[in-house]
Formats: C-alpha cells, structure tokens, sequence
C-alpha cells in the first residue's frame, strides 16, 4: 500500500535503528530477534528473547508493535543485547520455520529489488489465516466415492447432488473437481455423507486425472520440444513465441510432462483467475494430475491448505495468478508464465512488484528452468533475448492447419457511426452469422458511454474527486467514476442551463450490447466485462457460453482478449482501435497492438477462416499498418528502436515516486525536497528529473505528482534507493502525505 507514516506516529526516532520506544520487559535478554512485521516500514525491529532458545528465521511470532500486536517473520539473531532495552517477543507461533532459506532469500530479495518494506512482502507471500496467526497445519486431501457403486438406491436426490453421485461413477475424486463438477459445496457433500450415499477414502499419492491420448505435435512443436529438451536442467530462461493457437500450451505441458517425471513440481503462473479454469481442463488431460489452484478468488480457509499442501510438497503442479510465485514448493522443478506479456503480472498498489521479474529471479536462484510464453511477447523480454539472457523458440503456424486470419482496417472517417459501429462492420457481422458463424466485438471500455454532456450548453458531467469525467451506466441509471468509485444519479436539469437535453458521447460495452441486440435480434448476444461478471462463477459460466457457441455475438474487453478458445468464432470487430495511439503512457502503442493481436487471434481457429475488422481514424498510422500485416515482430523491432532513441525502457531503468496530498502545493514541495535529497545521495549516472504533476491530477479528492529517476544502468539506481528511502521518509511533510516508490513502472499515469 502507499506508505502512510501517519500510521506510525507514535514511534520514536530510533525507528530507523531498529529498536522501539517502550518499557523493556527485559533488562538484560540473552538473545537479540530481528523481525519483519507487516507494516509500511524499510527495516526488520528487535526484540528480545530470554527463555530458551530462540525461534528460528522464517518462523512466525507475536511481537508488540506501537499500540498493537503483530504477527511478525523471524529474519536474524543478534547479538546479547546488553544495556540496551528492548521490548519482548509475546508468543512464537511456530517452532519450525514456515519459510525455508530459499524462500527467505527470494522474499528478501524482491523488497530490495522493489523497494519494498520487507514486513509487507512476508505479509504477501502468505495466506490471510496465516498472517492473523493460526496454526501451519495441514491437512492431507481426501477422495470422495461412492458408497453404492451400482447408483440404485438412492433417495430423491437434487440436481446438484445427482450431478455428484454421477461424477463419481467413474470412480474417487478429490474434493475441487467434485465441487466443480457437481456445483456442491462442502456443506453439501457432507450431507450426501450423511445419508451414506458417498464416503471419504485417504488420498495419499493418488492421480485421479487420466490423460487422454496426446495430439501429435506439429514439426514446429516437436523441434521445439527438443530445444527445450537440453534447456530443462539448471537454470534456462526460455521465451516461447507463438502466434495465437500455435500450441505454445502443449509444449508447455509436454515439457511440464518430463519434469513431473523426475519427481519435481511445477509452478504454472496465469495472469487473471478467468485463465485458471482452462489451464487446469489441460493439466488434467495432459498430465494426468488434478492440480493444486491458488488464486484470491478462494475463501480464506481453503486458500490456506492449498498453500500448506504446496508447501508440503504434496501436488506435482501448481496453477496460480500473481501472488503464487512466491508460494513454497520444495521440489520445484520447472516455471511457466503463460501470457507472460501481461500487465496483471505487475502489482500497482502495495508491494509493488512484477510477478515475471520474481519468477526469473526465482528459476535462477533455484537452478531451474523457467518458460516465458506469449504470442505478443513484451519489450522487455525480447530486450532479454537480444542481450542473450533468454533464448528465443518461435511458433510460426497454428496447429491443426488452421491459417491466420485475415486482416483490415476499416477507415471511419466522416461515416456515420450507429453506437460506435460502422455500417461495413454491421454488415460482416450479418455475413458471418449467417454463415454459421461466431462474432465477437471488442471494445476496452465498459458502460454505455464514457461522457454525457448538456446537450444545449454543452456541460459535461465530471467527477467531483477526480480529473476525469463520469461514465453513465444506463442498466442501473447510475453516472460512475472509473478511478474513485464515486456513483450518483444522473441529473435531470443540466446544473449551467437548466435544460434536460443530455447526450452520452462515446460508446462503452453496455451500448454496443444495446444497439446489437437491437440490430440482430434472434441472435444471442453475451457481454462480458466487469459489470457482468461480479457474482462468485458468473466469468467462468459466461465463457462456458462462449465456448460452447450458445451466444453467437459477444461483446467484450480485455477480459476476452487472451488464453480462451472459441472454436466457432470467424469475426473479430474491433470498435476503436486509436485509443493507444496518442496516450501519455509511452507504453500505450504496446499494449494497444498486444491487445488487438490477442483479440484477433481468437477468430478461425477451427475450420472457419476468420476474418479481423479494426475500425480507425488513421488507416495510415504505422502501428495500424503492422496489424495489417500480422507483423507484430515488425512491431516489436520498431518500438524497440524508438524506445533505445528516446531513452525509455527497456533500454533504460525508470523508478517513479509518487506523492498525494491535500494540496497540489504541498505535494510539488515534498517532492522538490526529495528530488534535492536524492541529487545529494545517487551516483551521477542517475538522472532525476524535476517533480511533475500526475497525467491525472486528482484523484479520490488528492492532488497527485510524481518523480521520475532514470539511469542506462541497474546498479546506480538500486544502490542508492535504500538510503534514499530513509532520508526522504525522515522529512517534515512525510508524515501528511501517501507515497510509494514504483521500480520499473508499468504505467506512467
């Protein structure tokens, strides 16, 4: 989180030492503890320990903290702590530690790397239970069978619990497929247990998954398998680029398939929970394992085991989203990062950390391989490849035949819009799903309009917490902010003129749903967006309907854009392309052409040729030309040359600090005076330019700016930010402000 030091107000300066104001409940303790506790706050505390032998590092420990109780991480001992008067440890929790040295070194390692207070990073990396204190004991999974195999005889059952008695009659299962299986809960299981109709049996070693019959590899599959063959013991850092449905999945998984037979894990990291689910349909039937799944999504408790049952080292595979990679696994044997491009590996509050970069760090200290896959690899790990830090295998054909589809812009210049639509887009659309075919739209922007205005005076409705204008979401007659979470009612008289002719300008999801169901009616039509997938399954259910083509029109944003497949979909609308032509984030062009070939990848890959439509202003720009052609290494090539001249990443190192306050002034001070401090302390290789406002001044109701430094090297800028980062929290206005350090921002907004 934003480092707040209103939080810690009640502390001495002796903070920065290590040691805490407070009467010593020991005078003279013969050991020194040095824990990490969950606090916004760069270093570990001291405690004192006198009665027996001190608790190991890595366990955890109840400490006072200020006026509260924390459950803190043991990192060190000290020395006899002598005249010197500390605060005791109150309770250890665990007598063996809950991190090995391994883990130790990779927590530690990401909070220096990110400048992060090492206390949140351990906070990170565990389950909420533990982190409140509860016990690390796990308990071993258990098989669910039926206790009449024949299925006769059973009472009056529901459809959830007659979708259970027959999921187990091909024999045990564990309790996450059941569940997902049947649609039960625990609760319910248990009462099919009650009337004996099913039963628990021990699990230990078992596989329930049977994999099914391999598809044979196409030649560039086979080769590079083979390449990665000598590339799966030690550390190797692999990139898999493959165009969308080359099978970069399948090699994956046959890699995943030998490093499970040395009698290793493997940890699969997924970018978003919406990916789990097809991730694991694979490590099913490719592996024959049921995997261990770890993602926010899950109640706190069931969390908590998983990541026990990991730690035990009892599953062969992990799935996971970002927080995963930290997850304990002591026979980890290989890393994949499946859409390794992703801007969800990246953290943007809090630790702020990159997943990726975590997991590289990770292989490497482990001696293990890791795989980076993508068919739209980021800049900064073709950056890696051109150095000669990760090997480059390409996927140039899809598997199973299937060509690429067929690209076009449609210039939109002067044409009359319906609801953001062009009139050629409307009639391929009418083509294709009379051809049988699927269409998807696509459009990064949800509501129903990004701006409504008086339509007489032309005021527009603004937030009045944020530089930013209120989207209208007509469904629930709401006018939201997309930054602050702020709703109210739409008006009825314009404020300025007292008029009541308002216009929405732009178009979001939920307007292109409306104008579709309109204009194709008869024709399903499925939107899928963060308005519609709120309630716990709603994602997962939609996609199923995708999938399956019941919805033979979806409408969608980025949510639909990577790792699903739609084996009926031969259209691909994109509505408007330009909005990452002319961003301030220098990284808007990069993102704009990994979502647009992502997206466009979905179409044809069955029989169905598949066609991409991408509406324009600037059917000339050169970007937009390079989609055209299915060129994104042309892209890639092109953005890195303009990234090496204008002196951005990857080619150089960016740290942003960030500052809010009340006041714009108040925040451009502070941070002039961190920008002296830093001046005075950083090796002259490191610029650091002078404090700005924020793109997007406001936010929440705080005025927001922000500092950048820049070197061509790594090591000037990570040298200096510790020291850095005491010297600017020691200052006046420290206390009144939030802010955070940022090591290599993802975006500059």
């Amino acid at each position: 989180m934003p480092i707040d030091n209103s939080r810690v107000r009640n502390f001495s300066p002796e903070l920065s030492t290590g040691c805490l104001n407070g009467v010593s409940q020991s005078a003279n303790p013969s050991t020194i503890v040095k824990v990490a506790v969950p606090a916004p706050l760069f270093q570990c505390f001291d405690y004192a320990f006198d009665s027996g032998q001190p608790p190991p590092p890595g366990a955890r420990v109840r400490v006072p903290f200020g006026r509260r109780r924390l459950v803190g991480i043991v990192t060190g001992h000290g020395d006899p702590a002598g005249d010197r008067r500390l605060r005791a440890i109150e309770s250890v929790v665990d007598d063996q530690p809950l991190f090995d040295e391994g883990d130790r070194d990779l927590i530690e390692w990401t909070a220096r790397y990110f400048a992060a207070p090492i206390g949140e990073v351990y906070s990170l990396a565990m389950p909420v239970p533990l982190r409140a204190g509860a016990p690390a004991r796990w308990e071993p999974p258990w098989l669910w069978a039926r206790v009449d195999e024949s299925g006769d005889g059973s009472p009056r059952l529901g459809s959830r619990q007659r979708a259970a008695i027959d999921a187990l009659g091909g024999g045990p299962m564990l309790e996450a497929p059941l569940r997902e299986a049947s649609g039960l809960d625990r609760r319910g299981l248990e009462r099919l247990e009650a009337l004996q109709l099913i039963r628990r049996v021990g699990a230990e070693g078992e596989r329930v998954a049977a994999p099914v019959s391999l598809p044979t590899l196409t030649d560039e599959q086979a080769a590079a398998l083979e390449q990665l063959g000598a590339r799966l013991e030690g550390f190797h850092a692999t990139l898999i680029d493959g165009v969308t449905g080359s099978g970069k999945t399948e090699v994956y998984l046959r890699a995943a398939r030998r490093v499970l037979d040395q009698g290793r894990q493997c940890l699969i990291l997924v970018p978003e929970i919406g990916l789990v689910g097809g991730m694991v349909e694979r490590v099913r039937a490719r592996l024959g394992v049921e995997p261990c799944v770890l993602h926010s999504a899950l109640a706190d408790g069931e969390r908590a085991q998983l990541w026990l049952s990991a730690r035990a080292g009892h599953p062969d595979v992990v799935i996971a989203t970002r927080s995963g990679v930290f997850v304990p696994l002591p026979r980890l044997g290989l890393i994949i990062v499946d859409e390794e491009h992703d801007a969800s590996y990246k953290q943007e509050d809090g630790c702020r950390y990159s997943a990726r970069a975590v997991a590289i760090w990770r292989a490497r200290q482990r001696r293990v391989p890791i795989l980076l896959g993508s068919a739209t690899p980021s800049l900064e790990s073709l950056h890696l490849v051109e150095t000669g830090s990760v090997l480059r295998i390409g996927l140039s054909s899809r598997a199973g035949g299937a060509a690429l589809p067929r690209v076009r812009l449609l210039d939109v210049r002067a044409q009359q819009l319906d609801h953001g639509l062009s009139f050629e887009s409307q009639s391929r659309i009418e083509a294709h799903l009379q051809a049988g075919g699927q269409v998807l739209v696509f459009l990064n922007r949800r509501g129903y309009a990004p701006a409504v205005l008086c339509h007489t005076c032309g005021w527009v409705a603004d937030c009045s917490r944020c530089d930013a204008h209120l989207t209208l979401h007509r469904a629930r007659n709401r006018l939201c902010c997309h930054h602050c979470g702020l709703e109210a009612a739409p008006p009825e008289r314009c404020p300025d003129c007292g008029d009541r002719q308002f216009t929405g300008i732009g178009a979001g999801t939920e307007r292109l749903e409306h104008a579709l169901v309109r204009r194709f009616a008869g024709h399903p039509v499925l939107r899928i967006d963060r308005d519609t997938t709120r309630r716990v399954g709603e994602l997962d259910a939609r996609i199923a309907r995708a999938e399956s083509g019941e919805a033979r029109i979806l409408i969608g944003t980025q949510m639909l854009a990577k790792g699903h497949n739609f084996p009926n979909l031969s259209l691909v609308v994109v509505v408007d392309a330009d909005q990452g032509l002319f961003s301030a984030d220098f990284r808007a062009a990069e993102r704009m052409a990994q979502g647009i070939f992502q997206v466009g990848g979905r179409a044809g890959r069955a029989e169905r040729a598949g066609e991409v439509l991408i509406q324009t202003h600037h059917p000339d720009h050169p970007l937009l030309q390079q989609l055209v052609r299915g060129d994104y290494g042309g892209f890639a090539r092109m953005a890195l040359a303009e990234r090496r001249e204008a002196g951005m990443p990857p080619a150089r190192q960016f740290v942003m600090l960030r500052a809010e306050g009340q006041t714009a002034d108040a925040v451009m001070r502070w941070l002039g005076e961190a920008a002296q401090l830093g001046r005075g302390l950083f090796d002259a290789a490191v610029e650091i330019w002078d404090p700005v406002s924020a793109p997007m001044a406001r936010r929440a109701g705080r005025h927001r700016g922000q500092l950048l430094l820049e070197c061509d090297r790594r090591a000037p800028l990570q040298s200096g930010l510790s020291a850095w980062i005491e010297r600017i929290g020691q200052l006046r206005e420290s206390r009144k402000l939030r802010w955070s350090l940022d090591v290599d921002p993802q975006s500059m907004l």
